[in-house]
């Protein structure tokens, strides 16, 4: 498992303490691995989810950090999402 994963599910399970997250997302980082996050949390997986986000590392690490804005990402194609939009936009409610 990458650096760049251990990385994001810390991160992503530090944003989700306390939170409540029902459904399942995967981010799926280019050249790098999948992170998955359900009411479990968030763990290097690369499971079936009822939304998958793909983008690269430095997209997601912007993301992650609060740098870089979901919405805008995915307006300009640096961010995709296949499966159920709702269930992103709620992920995205979480994590803030």
């Amino acid at each position: 498992m990458s650096d760049i994963i251990n990385a994001a599910v810390t991160a992503l399970n530090e944003k989700l303490a306390g939170a409540e997250f029902e459904g399942s997302a995967k981010f799926d980082i280019e050249g790098e691995g999948c992170v998955v996050i359900d009411a479990g949390g968030a763990r290097a997986s690369d499971d079936e989810t009822d939304v998958t986000l793909c983008a690269d590392a430095e997209t997601f690490a912007g993301i992650l950090a609060g740098e870089t804005n979901a919405t805008s990402a995915f307006m300009t194609g640096k961010l995709k999402v296949d499966g159920d939009m709702g269930m992103a936009m709620k992920l995205a409610s979480v994590l803030g």
